[in-house]
């Protein structure tokens, strides 16, 4: 019986020898590729206070003049000097569109304009880059200044990006963004989300090296073909290297009891490997296990739910900015907008980082505005979307509603539930005792759903965080969780390198 289960052990193990080096070389390779990132400037966009004077024209003029009845949303946005409405329309995948806030002039290609002026101020950084606006044609003033900079490098090429593709993948959340190609030798990219002014993911020609060894080793790219079938051989792959290593475990203290002593007799390179492989067998159950459980995930588990678009009338959108200012106190760096319950506000971003949310009826503070935001958005979120949910704010009869039983947390920082792979914050922690405990994170700022939570998905997420990238080594810090991670694969290529040595010496 055991010589049976050493043969299968033994077949097995060559079945899935290549599987493990590709995974454990481009793991090894992975800390490595997090640490070799393009040179940008900022990741983060500063925002400015808005000067009123620039405002010489409301929101609903501007859009009555377009013949626009409803939106989605609406901000502030400025090129350099010169300041716009940037309007998302009703539509699924509507691109944003920009109005002169001096005359209510549309900018042509706007958002294209604007990903540019962006994704120059994270590599370059802020500041002036062209000529500052002169008369009334700030439309022209700012496609001036975006396409003939006064410093810089040149844009080569600018593409809207609508789904993940080899380069820019799922990891990165963020849809849809803008690619700025910046004519350099390293053929730098960047990547940003214009309508929340955010850097998304930088790339060259280093980087693309690693990130394409990556793609095909580890997360097996060639296989993009078999679509979702992909995970299937992903998991049967990493279940069976999880039994074989069970099977070797079993095997080596078997032999060990056996009449014989079989194991104290092995000399040379099956010494060498029964010796490695009961050390590095740990790490082994810990990958497989959940590289496995990570991919059986993905297969049954239900994409997050899309809520139906709040749409704002246009004719409510008339700001007073005097009562504003006197209702916030503080200086102003962007105005939007929002719906809580069937009440809307102005969401007013603050110098230095605060919120404060403003009643569109009679200018009153909402005490714990962004809470509250929060909540709405989970509620939403948490129930199927329909086109009975779409809401007109600023109509007569407006009321602020929310749920007194949900439980908000705000977090600026991420957890072990909620981790770098999430991207977005800050967000709020909602939970809404749903099914399985569920906690919705929303993001108040885009009105995103950012995650969502059950007790199904925690025990994956947590045995991925803490398993498979090694998490449970953070009590170090970034450089010893590395560390730990690049030991422990080479450990597994030592350990299969040596037993295919080992299978074709004994054949041979």
């Amino acid at each position: 019986m055991k010589r049976k289960l050493y043969l299968l052990h033994r077949r097995l193990s060559i079945v899935i020898a290549i599987p493990i080096l590709l995974w454990a070389s481009s793991g090894m390779m992975h800390p490595l590729m997090t640490n070799i990132k393009p040179a940008v400037a900022t990741q983060v966009y500063t925002p400015v206070t808005v000067d009123p004077s620039h405002i010489r024209i409301s929101p609903d003029s501007a859009l009555r003049r377009r013949h626009i009845d409803s939106i989605v949303a609406i901000r502030l946005v400025h090129i350099d000097t010169n300041w716009f409405y940037q309007v998302r329309p009703v539509g699924v995948g509507a691109i944003p569109v920009y109005l002169s806030c001096r005359n209510g002039n549309v900018l042509p290609m706007g958002d294209w304009l604007y990903a540019q002026w962006l994704a120059r101020y994270f590599l370059e950084g802020g500041g002036s880059h062209g000529a500052s606006a002169g008369g009334d044609d700030c439309c022209g003033a700012a496609t001036e200044c975006v396409l003939h900079p006064a410093k810089g490098v040149a844009v080569g090429n600018v593409s809207l990006v609508k789904t993940w593709d080899k380069e820019y993948k799922y990891i990165n959340r963020l849809l849809p963004v803008y690619r700025v190609d910046f004519e350099r030798p390293d053929a730098i990219r960047i990547y940003v989300e214009t309508t929340q002014d955010r850097f998304s993911f930088a790339m060259d020609k280093k980087r693309a090296v690693f990130d394409t060894f990556f793609r095909i080793c580890h997360l097996w790219g060639w296989l993009d073909w078999m679509g979702r079938g992909r995970m299937v051989v992903e998991m049967c792959v990493a279940f069976t290297a999880f039994f074989t290593a069970v099977l070797g475990i079993y095997l080596f203290f078997a032999m060990r009891r056996t009449p014989n002593g079989a194991l104290r007799k092995t000399k040379g390179l099956r010494r060498v490997h029964r010796g490695v492989s009961i050390v590095a067998v740990l790490f082994t159950l810990l990958w497989s296990f959940s590289g496995g459980y990570h991919a059986l995930t993905k297969l049954v588990t239900p994409a997050d739910p899309v809520a139906a678009p709040v749409l704002f009338a246009s004719a409510a959108l008339t700001p007073d900015w005097a009562r504003l200012q006197e209702a916030v106190g503080k200086p102003m760096t962007n105005l939007a907008v929002a719906m809580i319950g069937e009440a809307g506000y102005w969401r007013v971003s603050i110098e230095g980082g605060g919120l404060c949310y403003v009643a569109m009826r009679d200018y009153r503070v909402l005490p714990d505005g962004d809470r509250k935001y929060a909540i709405a958005l989970a509620s939403r979120y948490a129930s199927p979307a329909s086109e009975a949910g779409m809401m007109l704010a600023g109509m007569p009869g407006d009321r602020a509603t929310t749920s007194p039983t949900n439980d908000a947390t705000l977090l600026t920082a991420f957890t072990d539930e909620y981790n770098f792979s999430d991207k977005r914050l800050p967000v709020w922690r909602v939970a809404t005792g749903g099914p399985g405990n569920e906690r919705l994170y929303v993001e108040t700022c885009s009105g995103e759903l950012a995650a969502r939570v059950d007790a199904a998905v925690y025990a994956e997420g947590y045995s991925f965080s803490v398993f498979h990238k090694h998490h449970f080594m953070d009590w170090g810090g970034k450089t010893v969780r590395d560390a730990s991670t690049i030991i422990w694969a080479l450990m597994q290529i030592v350990l299969v390198a040596v037993g295919l040595l080992f299978f074709f010496r004994f054949r041979k």
